[in-house]
C-alpha cells in the first residue's frame, strides 16, 4: 500500500467527530420534512454570510452586513411558495438594495469610498452563499415520479461526501502534481481525479437507487457537481489569500468555520437542482 504523500492539514479525530455530528443533523433533518431541512439550510446561510461579512469587516470592506444577511434569509424563505422565480426576484432587490445602501453609507453630503470595490465584493457575496445555498432548500421541493424531494436530498449529500472522501484520500496518498499552485497549493490533480471517480460512481449509484431513473444521467450529474464544487473551493482559497487568512472562523474544530465546509457545496446544490429539476419534468 503506497505511503502517504501529503500530511492531512487537519486534526484528524476532531474533523471526524464534528462531521459525523453535522451528518447526523443532515439525516434529521432530512427524516423530518421539508421544514426542517429549510430551517437548517437557513441557519447554515446565516452563520456562513456572518462569517465572511464579518472577515470582509476586519479588512476594512463596509458592507451593511444586518441588511444583507436579512436579504440571504429572504431569499431562502421566498422560495417556499415562489420557488425559483421568487428566489431571482428576491435576490435582484437584494442587490438593489445592497447598491442603494452603500452609496449612502456615508450620507447625502460625502461620497462613498471604495464603492465599486464593495459593491463587488457584496453581490459576490449574495450570489456565492445565499442565491446558491438556496437550491440547496428547494432540493426538498423537487420530486420525481418515482421519488421524493428527501431522496434528492440524500443524492447531492451522498455525492458531496464522496468527491471529498474520493479527493482527500486520492490527494494525500497521490497527489503530487498541483491544481492550481497559486490559489491553493495543497489541491492536486490527482485530489481531482479522485473526486471525479467517486463523485461519478456515487452519482451514479444514487440516481439509479434512490431516484430509480437512468444511471447515466447520475454519473453526469456527478461530474457537473465535481466540477462546481473544486471551482467552490478554488473560490474560497483565493478569497482567504487575498484576505491573507487561514479559516473563515474557527467555530467547527478541525475544520475551521462553517464556511470552509460549504464553499464547494453551495455552486453544486444549483447543478443537482438543475439535474432533480429535468428529472421531475
Amino acid at each position: 500500500m503506497p505511503k502517504p504523500k501529503n500530511g492531512a492539514g487537519r486534526n484528524l479525530s476532531a474533523a471526524t467527530g464534528v462531521g459525523v455530528a453535522l451528518g447526523a443533523l443532515v439525516i434529521f433533518a432530512v427524516w423530518a420534512g421539508p421544514l426542517a431541512w429549510y430551517l437548517v439550510v437557513s441557519v447554515a446561510v446565516g452563520v456562513a454570510m456572518w462569517e465572511v461579512l464579518t472577515r470582509l469587516r476586519e479588512h476594512s470592506y463596509h458592507l451593511p452586513r444586518t441588511l444583507m444577511i436579512i436579504g440571504g434569509q429572504a431569499m431562502v424563505w421566498i422560495s417556499w411558495p415562489a420557488e425559483a422565480g421568487g428566489l431571482v426576484a428576491v435576490y435582484v432587490t437584494a442587490v438593489l438594495a445592497l447598491m442603494f445602501g452603500r452609496l449612502f453609507h456615508n450620507g447625502r453630503h460625502r461620497p462613498p469610498i471604495h464603492y465599486m470595490r464593495d459593491m463587488s465584493v457584496g453581490i459576490f457575496v449574495l450570489t456565492w452563499i445565499p442565491l446558491f445555498g438556496t437550491f440547496a432548500a428547494m432540493l426538498s421541493r423537487v420530486e420525481t415520479p418515482l421519488a421524493s424531494g428527501s431522496a434528492s436530498i440524500l443524492t447531492f449529500m451522498l455525492c458531496v461526501v464522496a468527491s471529498d472522501t474520493g479527493g482527500y484520500v486520492a490527494g494525500v496518498m497521490f497527489g503530487s502534481h498541483p491544481m492550481a499552485p497559486a490559489v491553493s497549493p495543497k489541491k492536486s490533480w490527482e485530489g481531482f481525479a479522485g473526486s471525479i471517480l467517486f463523485g461519478t460512481v456515487a452519482g451514479a449509484l444514487s440516481v439509479k437507487f434512490l431516484l430509480h431513473t437512468d444511471a447515466w444521467i447520475g454519473a453526469l450529474m456527478g461530474v457537473g457537481l465535481v466540477f462546481c464544487a473544486t471551482l467552490g473551493d478554488l473560490v474560497e482559497s483565493q478569497f482567504k489569500r487575498e484576505l491573507g487568512i487561514k479559516d473563515m472562523s474557527a467555530i467547527l474544530p478541525g475544520h475551521g468555520g462553517l464556511m470552509d465546509r460549504l464553499d464547494g457545496m453551495l455552486p453544486s446544490a444549483m447543478v443537482t437542482w438543475v439535474a432533480m429539476s429535468y428529472l421531475a419534468t
